[in-house]
């Protein structure tokens, strides 16, 4: 008698059901948030859990990144951009350096936003990072090289810096680690005590 081989399907068998697609996984993030919502208040013994996930989540913070990304963000910015923004317009006249200014606050303020959030929710430690690699990003881009845009703002680095430091301050947060700066910042060593000015 010949034996059978298993990898041969058998003609009677029936097919395997069709996979469905995790629904959980395609949802989107505003969809997600209403799941979460819904879990917590019919479960919420799970809050502290979700928390303790939520600030994990909150807590993965590099300051190298951000500032890389910060970095990149500025370079990118192109004359099309600043183009777009600078000259005659229906509404009047914008100065190129004026429209630099615009777009450059423009990158910047998703980050600025975070940190705004993070100090919000007393992750200082996070913030702390934030505001590091915002000043470290501004900082690589300081002289204006590198951009199309950034040479038409040539102070923006800096006063953007200053700016970030204050808010950070402001929210009570003291002056960057000493460390930090003479390694990271050389060149602007009032950042580790900005109440002395540039």
């Amino acid at each position: 008698m010949a034996k059978r081989s298993a990898s041969k399907p058998q003609k009677n068998a029936a097919p395997e059901p069709a996979r469905q697609p995790d629904l959980l996984e395609n949802l989107e993030c505003s969809e997600a948030a209403a799941v979460l919502k819904e879990i917590l208040v019919a479960h919420p013994e799970l809050r502290s859990e979700a928390e303790a996930i939520a600030r994990d989540v909150l807590g993965e913070v590099s300051f190298l990144s951000i500032a890389e990304e910060v970095e990149d963000s500025l370079r990118q910015l192109d004359y099309d951009d600043l183009n777009g923004r600078a000259g005659r317009h229906s509404w009047g006249y914008t100065e190129p350096s004026e429209a630099a200014w615009e777009l450059l606050e423009e990158v910047i303020e998703p980050q600025a936003s975070e940190l705004k959030r993070h100090l919000a929710l007393g992750l200082k430690k996070e913030a702390l990072a934030i505001c590091q690699g915002l000043i470290l990003g501004l900082y690589r881009v300081r002289n204006g090289a590198g951009g199309e845009v950034l040479g038409w703002a040539p102070d923006f680095a800096g006063d953007a810096a200053s700016n970030v430091l204050e808010q950070w301050i402001a929210a009570g947060g003291s002056s960057l680690p000493p460390d930090f700066v003479a390694q990271h910042l050389p060149e602007w060593p009032w950042v580790a005590h900005p109440n002395r000015g540039r």
